[in-house]
């Protein structure tokens, strides 16, 4: 069952246009809270993936956080591919041009 909050952050994630990234904390703030872990806790068993694109969310610093539930391994490997066929470039774990590429919400 997803919860009324789940479903708020996916029709958020959905804004996040390709080759974009948003962050935890932005979503969290769109929705009026400092819920941060409960989004990425929602993002984690998103349904609609690749329709609610949940990689383009990384953490504040603009590192990529978790995928999958994961935060290594062959997941994040697939977050950093996934972003990589949008054109977001990842270098030492983090996303390049983090700050030109972040997507404010709301």
């Amino acid at each position: 069952m997803i919860t009324l909050f789940a479903s708020r952050v996916y029709n958020l994630v959905k804004k996040v246009p390709k080759g974009r990234v948003t962050t935890y904390k932005q979503i969290a703030a769109a929705l009026n809270c400092k819920a941060y872990r409960a989004v990425g806790q929602a993002l984690k068993v998103n349904p609609y993936a690749p329709e609610v694109p949940c990689h383009r969310v990384v953490k504040q610093d603009g590192s990529l956080g978790g995928f999958g539930g994961q935060t290594k391994g062959r997941k994040i490997i697939a977050k950093k591919n996934l972003l990589a066929k949008e054109g977001v470039v990842i270098s030492r774990g983090k996303v390049k041009d983090f700050q030109k590429l972040l997507f404010k919400l709301g």
